[in-house]
């Protein structure tokens, strides 16, 4: 029986290229892996994608295009991390199922949630209360992207055999991230900003808000096997824990860091002796971002790399891109 042919949206980005590098590794035939840039296929452009579709025909998706980028980025540009990932993920899954795809595989953000969600956060907190306003028109984005998999499932499920599926990841790093000196997340910032003070020669670095919030990280080629274990997982096993209309899952570690502690272990890492500092009066964001995913635990899959592992390994991709 021939593999099936995967399209894989976004695969120059982080999460992307390791889905491509996890899909290799297990086995999957590189001929049987459709890609495409950004340049080759606009995304936002509907006709373009439905004439990929209707000409490549792949027979499963992971849909991990999307605009990304940290606090900084969200609350500067809300109008295109709204538009942009709305319309690409609208665009996508509909011509997705146009074309005949039976198989596809969301992938959205932990910062679905509410802010106050109740820590660890279940996939049953979303839509229970106000989300953070700093990143609120992409997590809007984000849930309806859900909500469009969800939809498609319970209207064309039981006529056209769709398994359209959705997983949540927590806050990721590792090969191929934006080290962009304000557009990053905060592990290839402080990744960026360690690097640059040690070879300045640098007495203290200042970083923003508190150091206070706890997040949870995940290293992005974790991320990847998690997603091929969901979207291989038999039908029966997945409806068995999930619902129609609560049917994500949520992809972490299981355990979050003080954001001031992830500097000092970043800082070790890269090789940084001075003083880590931090500004009270920028913003910290969510006071809390833990995700419980032992609804992945309980369907079979953990992660195996370590966060002062997986930094290391960011920090020498890091060192590799930047010809340092």
């Amino acid at each position: 029986m021939m593999p099936p042919k995967i399209y894989v949206a976004g695969h120059n980005g982080m999460v992307g290229s390791a889905i491509i590098r996890c899909l290799i590794a297990q086995g999957h035939p590189s001929e049987r892996l459709v890609v495409r840039s950004s340049a080759d296929l606009d995304l936002t452009n509907q006709l373009a994608v439905r004439d990929f579709f209707q000409h490549e025909k792949p027979d499963q998706v992971y849909l991990s295009a999307a605009k990304v980028g940290g606090i900084h980025a969200n609350n500067t540009y809300p109008a295109e991390f709204i538009y942009q990932n709305l319309i690409i993920e609208t665009i996508v899954i509909h011509e997705a199922f146009q074309s005949g795809v039976k198989k596809l595989l969301f992938l959205g953000s932990s910062c679905i949630y509410p802010k106050f969600a109740p820590q660890p956060m279940r996939e049953d907190a979303l839509l229970t209360g106000t989300l953070e306003p700093t990143n609120e028109p992409y997590a809007i984005a984000k849930i309806a992207g859900i909500k469009l998999c969800e939809s498609y499932n319970r209207q064309y499920g039981p006529s056209h055999g769709l398994d359209y599926r959705s997983v949540m990841p927590t806050n990721l790093y590792g090969p191929g991230d934006n080290y962009h000196f304000e557009n990053s997340h905060v592990i290839p910032a402080l990744i960026r900003r360690f690097h640059e003070a040690k070879v300045n020669g640098s007495r203290s670095v200042t970083l923003w808000g508190t150091g206070t919030p706890r997040r949870e990280f995940l290293y992005v080629d974790d991320m990847a096997a998690a997603c091929l274990h969901i979207m291989n997982l038999d039908k029966v096993t997945y409806d068995t824990y999930t619902q129609p209309m609560l049917s994500h899952i949520n992809v972490g570690c299981g355990q979050d860091v003080v954001i001031a502690e992830l500097a000092e272990l970043i800082g070790r890492v890269v090789g940084f002796q001075g003083r880590i500092e931090f500004d009270p009066s920028r913003l910290d964001g969510t006071p809390r971002k833990l995700m419980d995913s032992s609804r992945l635990v309980a369907l079979g899959w953990s992660p195996v790399v370590s966060l002062e592992d997986g930094l290391r390994k960011a920090y020498a991709d890091f060192l590799e891109r930047s010809g340092s």
